[in-house]
């Protein structure tokens, strides 16, 4: 709760889950979230920690057409009745995430979204980053890059080293304040700018967006390794 001119502000939390495009298949036309992971869909895994976090009220999901029925289907059989709305997304990320942003009620104020190819979430990171984002505006889980980085030009051949250390990379949850998160993406459309994730977005329109340590654990799925991993870390 923020104290805001006097009054006790009182923010409503809703989670945008991103469940289709290029970002979320495994290979061409294999979306991951729809795949087994044991013996649930890996959708599945997300929307049970969203369901389980206290500081959230609903959760939209963001799937291709095609899907919109299924992930019903599955919100019904695992009792996730947080999941009020399942919208179609569009053919890239920037427009799947300002589908799901016109799907929330207009008292939402604080926004989580979180790729479906990411598993492993925790409660209690999902929580950090809002609670991160009620106090600052943003809260982005980001794991912190031990080695040196290096930019390579054709053939392998080493152009720059960047040391670590100052560098993290991004993942999601990425909980921001549902204006700031707007205002990025309606920039980004007007300036014509294509951003990688949610926190490019409101970097055009905020200097100060804050990331939360997520640990090694919090990984995509991106192959079948993938896979093997994100059981051990689940525990299946």
């Amino acid at each position: 709760m923020d104290h805001h001119k006097g009054k006790i502000m009182v923010h409503i939390t809703w989670g945008i889950i991103i469940a289709c495009g290029k970002g979320e298949q495994i290979a061409p036309e294999v979306d991951t979230p729809f795949l087994n992971l044991g013996s649930k869909p890996v959708l599945a895994y997300s929307l049970a920690v969203y369901e389980q976090c206290q500081d959230v009220s609903g959760v939209v999901v963001v799937v291709n057409k095609d899907r919109i029925e299924s992930v019903l289907g599955m919100a019904q059989m695992f009792g996730f009745s947080k999941v009020q709305k399942v919208v179609a997304g569009g053919s890239s990320r920037q427009t799947s995430v300002a589908n799901g942003l016109k799907a929330l009620p207009e008292d939402v104020s604080i926004v989580s979204v979180h790729d479906a190819s990411r598993p492993c979430v925790t409660v209690e990171l999902l929580s950090e980053t809002i609670k991160t984002a009620k106090r600052y505006g943003s809260g982005v889980a980001a794991t912190e890059v031990d080695d040196a980085v290096k930019e390579v030009e054709k053939g392998f051949f080493v152009r720059k080293t960047v040391s670590g250390g100052s560098l993290w990379l991004a993942q999601s949850p990425q909980t921001f304040r549902r204006d700031l998160l707007q205002k990025g993406y309606h920039t980004a459309g007007k300036k014509k700018v294509s951003v990688q994730d949610d926190s490019s977005a409101v970097e055009l329109v905020s200097e100060d967006v804050r990331l939360v340590p997520a640990g090694l654990v919090n990984i995509k799925v991106k192959s079948a390794g993938d896979f093997n991993m994100a059981m051990s870390l689940l525990k299946l």
